[in-house]
């Protein structure tokens, strides 16, 4: 999803930290469209224009918040790369705010396109973990497994079952993860694969 430019950008900015600092004052129960909005130096109407309502704006926050704004940490080998990135991951996503931030991308988000965009993200980071490995000569699984056998669960426990978040639980499941089918020396990091065509489509 492309950040807006200009102007707009200026007011997402202003309006998205407006939001940031009156949770810390107030409390996210407490923030109201017209209390953002004389924070943020904006009219209501601007807000309800952009965002509808106050929901979708904090689901809009949530969603930035959770892009991640490191590189997935490079140290030298893919399965060690792999552990520290699921284990960050799993702090991250875990933690109190993490967890406040998931609420709001998914509330604000009947349509899917905020879950859409945050499975975007983590398999944007293990596509790099996986292409550094590649570069090194290291045979690699798909992306769509780890996202499965990784991510998936994670999630899972996050929402459902919150209990065993810890660094050792992230480190089984890439295990699990990496070993869950013969890995392909060939395979190239990718979770935008290709349809597949059917076997009665006639070649053009």
């Amino acid at each position: 999803m492309a950040r807006p430019g200009g102007r707009s950008a200026r007011v997402q900015e202003s309006v998205h930290a407006a939001v940031r600092e009156l949770v810390g004052e107030v409390g996210r129960d407490a923030l109201t469209v017209p209390l953002v909005a004389t924070r943020a130096g904006v009219t209501p109407s601007t807000i309800y224009r952009r965002w509808g309502d106050l929901q979708e704006l904090l689901s809009d926050v949530a969603v930035e918040r959770l892009r991640p704004d490191t590189h997935p940490a490079d140290l030298g080998s893919l399965r060690a790369d792999l552990d520290a990135w699921a284990e960050q991951f799993l702090d991250e996503m875990a933690s109190p705010p993490g967890r406040a931030y998931i609420r709001d991308a998914l509330l604000g988000d009947p349509g899917g396109t905020n879950a859409g965009q945050c499975s975007a993200y983590a398999a944007e980071q293990i596509d790099a973990v996986l292409a550094r490995a590649v570069q090194r000569g290291e045979p690699v699984p798909e992306t769509e497994l780890l996202i499965d056998r990784v991510v998936a669960p994670i999630m899972y426990r996050i929402l459902f079952r919150p209990g065993r978040l810890d660094a050792a639980y992230a480190r089984e499941l890439v295990t699990n993860a990496v070993h869950a089918q013969p890995i392909d020396a060939d395979a190239r990091p990718t979770h935008a694969a290709a349809p597949r065509r059917s076997k009665e489509e006639p070649d053009t």
